[in-house]
C-alpha cells in the first residue's frame, strides 16, 4: 500500500515539472520576444500621432494655399466652352409687356350659326348626294330628291281649283253685266262674288303650299305634274352631322344633317371669379388649341357675361376673332391669355429665366475676368408675363456690383452645373 502510494506521488510530481518545462520553453525558446508587440504598438501609436499631425499640417495647408473644387460653390466654365456653347452676356432691357388672364376657352357660335336641314314634307329620299361630315356645301347646292305621290294631288288641285276660279270669274262678270242692263239678278251676283272670293283664297292656299314645296305653280300645267321634289341646302357652311341615304322614308321633323357657318365663329371663355374685376371690352386675347398645333390667334373681348357659374366659380366671357382662324371643331379646348394694359418693365428673354420647383433664377457672372476660367453663380428672382419671348422680371436680391446676366444659353450653364454635381457626387 505504501509502495503504491509512493508511486503515485512520483508519477504526478514528474508531470507537473514536465508541465512547467513546456511553459517555460514557449515563452523563452520559441523565438517570439512576448514583450514585442507592446513596444511596437507603441512604436505604431507615436508614428499614428506624428502621422496625425501631418495631417492636419497638410489639411491646414489645403485650406489656407490649396484649390478644392469639389469645394466651391460657384459654377465653372472655360472661355473656350462658353464660345462652343454661345452663351451671352447682357442687362435687363426696360420694355411694354402685358400683364395676362389666364383662361381657359372653346371655339364657339351662335344660335343663329347653325342650321339644320330637314325635308319640307314627308316622302322618300331618291339621289343622295355623297356628302359627309367636314364636306363644305354652298347655299341652293342640291342635297336629294325627295319623293312623294301626294304631291301630285296637290299639283291637281292647284290646277283644278284654278279653272274653277277662272269659270267663275267669268260668270261674275256676265251677272254684272246683265244688272248694269237691269236684266240681271242681284242675288246671283252676290252669290257669285262669294263663290270667287273663296275659290280665290283655296287657289291662293294651294299655290302657297306647292311653293313652300318647291314647285313653282307659274310654270304648271297638267303635263309636268310630278312626284319629285328637289332638297336644297338653306345655307352655306360646313356639314357637322348627317344621316341621310336613299330609301330612307322622312318627316319635316326628320333632321338630314346639321350646317355651321363659320363666319360667326367666336371664343368663349371661363375667367375665375378672382379676375373678372379687371375684365373690359376690347382686350386683346390670344389662343392656341393644343390639338391644333402651337400656333397662336387673336381675338377680342366683346361680351362680358352676367351669370356667374357657382360649380366652377367662372363668368363666361365672349370674345369675336380676329385675323387668321382655326378649324372649328365643337366643343375644342383652347388655352388662351386676356391680355391687361401695356407697362413698361425690365425684362430679360424668356430662355434666360430657368425654374426649379417654386423657385425662379437667373446665372450671373463677373464682368470683369481674368484668366481661362469663368464662375457663375445663380441669383433668384420673380418673374412675371411673358410676352413675345420677353419676361418680365423681379430680382429678389440686388445684382452685385461688378456682374453680369446670362442672357443666351443659360441652358447650358444648367447643364454644367447638373454635371458637375453628378461628379461632385461621384
Amino acid at each position: 500500500m505504501k509502495n503504491f502510494l509512493f508511486t503515485t506521488l512520483a508519477l504526478l510530481l514528474l508531470t507537473f515539472l514536465s508541465t512547467c518545462d513546456r511553459a517555460h520553453e514557449h515563452q523563452e525558446g520559441d523565438g517570439h520576444d512576448h514583450d514585442l508587440p507592446k513596444k511596437e504598438m507603441a512604436a505604431d501609436d507615436h508614428d499614428h500621432a506624428e502621422g496625425d499631425d501631418h495631417d492636419e499640417n497638410h489639411d491646414d495647408h489645403g485650406a489656407e494655399g490649396g484649390h478644392d473644387d469639389h469645394g466651391d460653390e460657384g459654377i465653372h466654365l472655360t472661355t473656350e466652352q462658353i464660345e462652343t456653347m454661345d452663351i451671352r452676356f447682357g442687362d435687363f432691357s426696360q420694355m411694354k409687356i402685358n400683364g395676362y388672364l389666364s383662361a381657359t376657352a372653346t371655339l364657339g357660335l351662335p344660335p343663329n350659326a347653325y342650321a339644320a336641314v330637314s325635308a319640307r314634307a314627308a316622302g322618300f329620299i331618291r339621289n343622295a348626294r355623297n356628302y359627309v361630315e367636314g364636306d363644305y356645301v354652298k347655299r341652293g347646292a342640291v342635297i336629294a330628291i325627295l319623293e312623294n305621290p301626294e304631291f301630285i294631288e296637290h299639283q291637281r288641285q292647284y290646277l283644278e281649283t284654278s279653272a274653277e276660279l277662272v269659270f267663275l270669274k267669268q260668270e261674275l262678270d256676265r251677272q254684272e253685266t246683265l244688272i248694269n242692263a237691269n236684266a240681271g239678278i242681284l242675288r246671283e251676283v252676290q252669290r257669285l262674288r262669294s263663290q270667287v272670293a273663296a275659290k280665290t283664297a283655296n287657289v291662293k292656299g294651294i299655290q302657297q303650299r306647292l311653293q313652300y314645296l318647291g314647285i313653282k305653280t307659274d310654270e304648271l300645267t297638267p303635263d309636268n305634274i310630278t312626284q319629285r321634289i328637289t332638297l336644297f341646302a338653306p345655307r352655306s357652311g360646313y356639314i357637322t352631322s348627317i344621316s341621310l341615304h336613299d330609301g330612307l322614308y322622312v318627316e319635316p321633323s326628320t333632321e338630314l344633317m346639321e350646317i355651321i357657318d363659320e363666319d360667326h365663329l367666336h371664343l368663349e371663355l371661363d375667367v375665375f371669379e378672382r379676375d373678372v374685376a379687371k375684365l373690359e371690352k376690347g382686350q386683346r386675347v390670344t389662343y392656341q388649341i393644343p390639338a391644333l398645333g402651337s400656333q397662336r390667334y387673336e381675338a377680342e373681348v366683346h361680351v362680358i357675361g352676367k351669370e356667374f357659374d357657382a360649380e366652377n366659380k367662372t363668368v363666361r366671357v365672349h370674345a369675336h376673332l380676329k385675323g387668321d382662324q382655326p378649324k372649328f371643331i365643337r366643343d375644342l379646348f383652347a388655352e388662351a391669355r386676356i391680355w391687361l394694359t401695356d407697362q413698361t418693365v425690365q425684362a430679360l428673354p424668356e430662355a434666360a429665366v430657368l425654374r426649379d420647383g417654386e423657385s425662379s433664377y437667373v446665372f450671373i457672372a463677373p464682368t470683369q475676368r481674368s484668366g481661362d476660367e469663368v464662375e457663375f453663380e445663380k441669383l433668384l428672382v420673380k418673374p412675371g408675363a411673358t410676352d413675345d419671348g420677353y419676361t418680365a422680371v423681379e430680382l429678389l436680391n440686388p445684382l452685385p456690383k461688378g456682374m453680369q446676366i446670362v442672357t443666351e444659353g443659360a441652358y447650358y450653364v444648367y447643364a454644367q452645373s447638373q454635371a458637375g454635381e453628378l461628379e461632385h457626387e461621384h
